[in-house]
């Protein structure tokens, strides 16, 4: 009894010794077969595909193994998917990830042949086999498919099986994958496949090699004719489609891929490469497709015109104003050739800015209320800390209304503005607007800033107007509240429009553009003088309303023109990406045409609603455009609404005539009764210089009468200094001779019929009348010019002159 106990209990230790083995091994068996799938089955490089608005193809670029690889797209085309399990898994949808049947028949096959004709694989066995790169087809290999497809069954759905296997498949060449392949051989999506051309690539992937153009076409019309008459027999197919389908010819060279927005292709890759492996996702974009041929092909037949003047390069862009999503890109012409840098995006290269930035002065100082609509500014020949800015036309106007100086864009009034509103506070306001090129201190651009001193690139000045249509769009719904949100770079990405602008609180005032400012600039952006020559823009005053601005750099090397209306903002630039200038490189002639024509592809809209609740009624002079004085007449007109931050007019003032009106006199010289006084608009004798040319309406003061002409106390002096203007110091060169060249000073006189008597240093010089400028030829070293006229007025500069020598060659 004693052994048949110990018997039994060595029995038992063993039975439980032996389960707990078999436990642990089916446990680890378990840990093994659930862990053995990795994590990532593809880890290849993919494209970068770039989709359009409604999700068609803009274009792709190759990935860095060489192959064409799109991403992995999660939706295969019911055609395709039907076709390819058909063609090779017809259990698919209901086996584990392997077939008994197929594993079977490919046995009996093989060896009634005496050779491996048939592998019976499943479609989840072939996914497997891809993602271990081609190993070598051995027994071992087979069985560790076959584990590996039923692990991959149970990780992921049929759908994304079948999904998985159409992305990484080999389609011939270096194409790899359904939708690269549907792209290269059919130039279409596989959403768009046709019965016979899904018949075609489902038979690919089991011989790639019967794509090649030159070999094979007999056989790929078999397998591909065959499947056909499968799926027909099927029911798949009705009789007329199959015959259909069967005639469709098979594809012959790859296609190349639609490029219809090659810059900003090369802009995502740069912006969204994520590794050197090229791990690069699919973008979808703003773009709408069919807008963005059309444009192209206008930006191609307006380049063509250019390059007959040498000029190679131009871009635009399109932005609704609502969203901020750009709609157009076009980097640049493709039409041009590589050796001109057609390459090149020019919408994100920094360029002068010409005139672009004018408008957002105007706006500045008419927000802050230091300057009215209407207000005359000086417009005269100005020297400023050695800085010489010149009118295009180098002509003057002596003094012109602010409005009129933005949409005839003058250079002058501008520095002046410039100067009013202040360099370094201007500078940080463009920062704050959007200009992200500004990257260096104020000091560095100086007054320039405003004539082009600074670049820009197309995208940030567009994206600025873009934000101001926005802002003023918004005023109604907004209540009169600002939005900081209004305020924004473009965007280009679908999914980045999709989601929601972070919520900020509305807000009584603004750090960008107030309404009223932005409805001024643009109301003075719509009467921009259009050249004769392009009669044919005229119909657009009347059929679209659009505030637009031209710009042009220093050497005839940018020409910009931005427009808006409040759905859209366009923006063109045309030029030479190597900075070449050109005659006729004119904002006005070579950008303003293309924007018109764009505008005229975009849908018409209504104009802004004017913010009368952001403006206020305020009284001006009539002739000056300031605040009004009692003296003079005047208007009441709408203003921004800082408008009484502004100055009184300082043109105006009363002036005593006799009584024949002829002549100025004071009481000294004239009895009281005899007086007349009256309001005066008196410009400074430089403005009135220039500007009584243009102006023959102008009336001049009357002389002073001939009885009292030494007691008539002057406000100012009759006499104004050209050249030199204030304390300067004057760079005489020395000429062939070794001399120093002589200096040319310039006075104006109010008094057309004034004499003029010139000193230096209190030693005479001589005389002039009608025109006042002579001719001297100082030392180096200080001095005192003194004019003195026939009157008896007085006017001093010190100048210092510097001789500056030629350097001996």
């Amino acid at each position: 009894m004693n052994i048949m106990k110990k018997i039994k209990k060595s029995f038992e230790l063993l039975f439980i010794k032996n389960i707990r083995k078999t436990l642990f091994s089916i446990t680890g068996l378990f840990f093994l077969y659930w862990f053995c799938l990795p994590k990532t089955l593809f880890n290849d490089s993919t494209c970068m595909v770039l989709l359009a608005e409604d999700g068609s193809l803009l274009g792709a670029r190759i990935a860095v193994d060489g192959q064409w690889r799109f991403p992995q797209d999660d939706s295969v085309c019911s055609k395709f998917k039907t076709a390819v399990v058909e063609f090779e898994d017809k259990r698919f949808f209901h086996h584990p990830g392997f077939d008994p049947l197929a594993i079977g028949r490919a046995i009996f096959h093989n060896i009634k042949q005496a050779k491996v004709v048939s592998g019976g694989s499943t479609l989840s066995q072939q996914v497997i086999r891809l993602s271990r790169k081609g190993r070598r087809r051995t027994v071992l290999e087979k069985m560790i498919e076959l584990v590996l497809a039923t692990r991959l069954e149970l990780r992921y759905s049929k759908n994304e099986i079948l999904s998985l296997y159409a992305s990484n498949a080999p389609f011939g060449g270096n194409v790899v994958g359904l939708d690269a392949a549907s792209w290269r051989y059919f130039g279409k999506s596989q959403q768009l496949l046709s019965w016979s051309e899904a018949a075609t690539l489902a038979v690919l992937p089991n011989s790639p090699s019967l794509i090649h153009p030159g070999r094979n076409r007999s056989r790929l019309g078999e397998k591909r004719n065959s499947l056909l008459l499968r799926l027909h027999k099927k029911g798949y197919l009705d009789e007329f489609s199959y015959k259909m389908a069967i005639e469709e010819p098979l594809p012959e060279n790859p296609l190349p891929l639609p490029q219809l927005a090659p810059h900003l292709l090369n802009r995502a890759y740069m912006e969204h490469f994520k590794g050197n492996r090229g791990e690069i996702t699919r973008i979808r974009t703003t773009i709408e497709p069919i807008l963005q041929q059309r444009i192209s092909t206008l930006v191609a037949l307006h380049n063509k015109s250019l390059m007959a003047n040498g000029i190679n390069n131009l871009s635009a862009v399109v932005i609704e104003v609502e969203s901020g999503n750009v709609v157009a890109y076009i980097g640049n012409a493709l039409n041009a050739g590589e050796q001109y840098s057609q390459d090149v995006d020019m919408v994100k290269s920094p360029r002068s800015t010409g005139s672009m930035l004018k408008p957002l002065l105007y706006a500045s100082l008419l927000g802050e209320g230091t300057l009215l609509p209407n207000s005359l500014i000086s417009d005269v020949p100005t020297q400023l800390n050695g800085y010489r800015p010149e009118n295009y036309l180098e002509t003057y106007d002596g003094v012109v209304p602010a409005s009129r100086a933005v949409s005839r864009s003058l250079n002058v009034p501008f520095v002046r503005m410039l100067q009013i509103f202040g360099l370094e506070k201007f500078h940080n306001k463009l920062k704050k607007l959007g200009l992200s090129t500004l990257n260096k201190p104020a000091s560095y651009y100086g007054l320039p800033l405003i004539l082009g001193g600074a670049d820009c690139t197309l995208w940030d000045i567009s994206g600025i107007y873009a934000s101001m249509a926005r802002t003023l769009k918004h005023f109604y719904p907004n209540n009169g509240l600002y939005s900081a949100n209004d305020f924004r770079p473009p965007n280009y990405e679908y999914e980045a429009a999709l989601s929601k602008p972070l919520t900020l609180p509305l807000n009584k005032n603004t750090n960008y553009l107030t309404f009223d400012a932005i409805w001024f600039t643009f109301k003075a952006m719509t009467e921009l003088e259009r050249p004769d020559t392009q009669g044919d823009w005229k119909r657009f005053i009347s059929s679209k309303q659009i505030a637009w601005k031209t710009g042009t750099s220093l050497g005839f090397r940018d020409a910009w023109a931005v427009g808006t209306s409040s759905s859209y903002t366009v923006g063109v630039w045309a030029g030479n990406s190597d900075g070449e200038g050109r005659p006729g490189l004119i904002g006005i002639y070579a950008a303003a045409p293309l924007l018109f024509r764009i505008f005229d592809l975009l849908p018409s809209s209504n104009w802004f609603q004017e913010p009368f609740d952001s403006e206020r009624k305020v009284i001006i002079c009539r002739q000056s455009g300031y605040l009004a004085l009692d003296i003079c007449e005047k208007d009441t007109v709408w203003a921004p609404a800082n408008a009484l931050k502004s100055k009184p007019c300082p043109y105006h003032q009363i002036v005593h005539l006799d009584k024949t009106g002829n002549y100025r006199v004071t009481g000294e010289c004239a009895s009281i009764s005899e007086m007349k006084e009256v309001s005066w608009f008196v410009l400074p004798p430089l403005e009135e210089m220039y500007f009584k040319t243009k102006n023959p309406g102008y009336n001049l003061l009357p002389p002073i009468s001939p009885n009292c002409s030494n007691d008539i106390p002057m406000s100012s002096s009759p006499m104004q200094i050209i050249y030199p203007k204030n304390p300067i110091k004057i760079y005489v060169p020395t000429g062939l001779n070794g001399q120093p060249e002589r200096v040319v000073f310039k006075i104006a006189h109010r008094s057309a019929n004034a004499t003029v008597y010139w000193h230096l240093d209190q030693q005479f010089v001589g005389e002039t009348k009608n025109f006042h400028t002579m001719e001297m030829n100082p030392p180096a070293g200080k001095h005192t010019l003194t004019m003195v006229d026939n009157q008896g007025n007085r006017i001093q500069q010190l100048i210092e002159v510097l001789i500056k020598k030629n350097k001996p060659h």
